[in-house]
């Protein structure tokens, strides 16, 4: 990673008003107090509808803007970082989403003024990115369990984690685990599984760790699956979920790979970075390695 030059540079703030649970209207008087003038050139926009962050970041991509910043949740993120994969614009972060998976991963502060102290001191590094059937994500992609859960939840009417967590406990008592067919580098499997979660980053968001020992700066995709278990195990793999120990339990199998294809029996539900979205019954996922620049605080560690 290298340090920001010490010129001044031009950052476009992009505000999803819509994201997570907070109100957002304080983030711009906090961008004029936090952020070093004397270094940076601040513009502000807000979205105004699904998609617009992407168009927003593509944008300041062709006019040569240094550094863009999303703030808002992952869903947020992806769509400015969607926009900014093989460029030199760096994605910045302000996590205000439900969440904010990349944030915590990159250890990027949830303060929103702290995270925005990172403007000033950060550095740049380049990091994986991932593909699924071409759509980029950054921290994770899944089917089964989880992808329900997604669609379910962003329906719902309100957010945050406790609804999340309501809205897991109601589905967990219906749904029935499926068969996959899984071909990782050459390698082919066939695994009846609860979960399918293809990892760039880490975790899921709010500390829940499906991935313990991913990095995004190691070129390969973490696949976890999550075989079939009964409620009486459920408290115990909850637990290992968010102490980062996932990886011990027997229910539990992590592979890694460049390439991963993975077949279904018919078209269903993903979620790709949190957001739920129909794809086919064949899923190509990809990592792109070192395809991202980034904007990350200066303590960052190196295998993270």
């Amino acid at each position: 990673m290298q340090c920001m030059e010490e010129k001044r540079r031009h950052i476009l703030a992009i505000i999803n008003p819509v994201s997570g649970t907070g109100n957002k209207d304080k983030i711009p008087r906090l961008i004029d107090t936090m952020v070093d003038y004397a270094r940076n050139n601040v513009s502000i926009i807000a979205t105004e509808y699904p998609g617009h962050a992407n168009e927003i970041a593509a944008q300041a991509v062709d006019d040569g803007i240094d550094v863009v910043v999303a703030i808002g949740g992952d869903g947020t993120v992806n769509e400015v970082g969607s926009a900014l994969c093989g460029t030199q614009t760096a994605l910045a972060i302000v996590p205000c989403g439900s969440g904010n998976g990349l944030a915590r991963h990159l250890r990027i502060p949830m303060n929103a003024s702290r995270a925005l102290q990172v403007l000033n001191d950060g550095v740049v590094g380049r990091f994986d990115y991932c593909t699924v059937n071409g759509k980029p994500f950054f921290c994770t992609c899944g089917m089964g369990f989880d992808a329900t859960v997604s669609y379910k939840f962003s329906n719902e009417g309100t957010r945050g984690f406790i609804t999340y967590i309501k809205t897991a406990l109601t589905e967990y008592l219906k749904y029935k685990p499926q068969d996959y067919l899984i071909d990782i580098d050459g390698k082919k499997m066939h695994e009846k599984a609860f979960v399918i979660a293809c990892c760039n980053a880490a975790q899921y968001g709010n500390n829940a760790y499906i991935a313990p020992r991913a990095t995004m700066q190691d070129g390969l995709v973490d696949v976890t699956v999550m075989h079939p278990f009964n409620m009486v195990q459920t408290p115990l793999i909850g637990a290992r979920l968010f102490l980062r120990q996932l990886s011990h339990d027997h229910h539990v199998s992590i592979y890694r790979g460049q390439r991963v294809t993975i077949e279904r029996s018919h078209d269903d539900i993903m979620h790709i970075d949190g957001d739920p979205v129909m794809m086919p019954a064949r899923v190509v996922v990809e990592n792109i390695s070192h395809g991202i620049p980034i904007l990350v605080p200066p303590s960052l560690p190196d295998d993270v």
